[in-house]
């Protein structure tokens, strides 16, 4: 039976109030006492909607990880079936709004506690090789269609592009004074115009 909506909604807010919890504490510090206070809470409360905190962390990190993914997808589905718009497209939407992007902040921290935490280091990881695949499609396509004329394989100059985002990302929430969204972006493009030998214009 599918839960009422209402414990739906209790249900979601307290994944948000566990996002909150991790990007200001880190998911070892992100303790039941800690979401019961972001949620406004008691710790019963919060144990009424996940009697098991991991679920509960588990479905806050999977969470803020879709927006890398599942949307990006999703929002490559709704553009023409352009290979150069999808590839600015992709680059525009790897990158945080500005350094209290609360989705970035929430990856970064994960990132940190990656090397101790195998469930995040195998979050973190199928992310990662789910971006890559999805940036390939959109070269290979490029490729296919004689619109790109690739430097290096495709699987490497995918990897390159993730691997940017995810350094100039951090960069932005660390708030490098010469570093904001339009400037990564641009740093980004640059890198994927030798790459593909296109000019990459809007």
């Amino acid at each position: 039976m599918a839960r009422p909506k209402r414990q739906e909604e209790r249900r979601s807010q307290l994944v948000a109030a566990a996002q909150r919890a991790i990007a200001a504490h880190g998911p070892e510090g992100a303790r039941l006492n800690r979401v019961a206070e972001e949620a406004g809470l008691t710790s019963s409360a919060v144990l009424y909607y996940y009697p098991d905190i991991d679920e509960l962390m588990f479905e806050a990190n999977r969470a803020g990880m879709e927006r890398f993914y599942e949307e990006r997808v999703r929002m490559l589905e709704s553009l023409p079936d352009d290979p150069v718009a999808r590839l600015i497209a992709l680059v525009d939407s790897g990158l945080p709004s500005g350094p209290d992007d609360a989705e970035v902040r929430l990856l970064c921290e994960l990132g940190g506690s990656a090397g101790r935490n195998g469930l995040m280091a195998s979050l973190l990881t199928t992310l990662y090789d789910r971006q890559v695949g999805m940036y390939q499609v959109v070269l290979e396509q490029g490729a296919a269609r004689e619109l790109f004329t690739l430097a290096q394989p495709s699987l490497v100059i995918a990897r390159n592009l993730v691997a940017l985002e995810d350094a100039y990302g951090y960069r932005i929430v660390a708030k490098h004074p010469t570093i904001d969204h339009g400037g990564a972006r641009e740093l980004l493009l640059a890198y994927a115009r030798l790459a593909t030998g296109h000019t990459l214009a809007d």
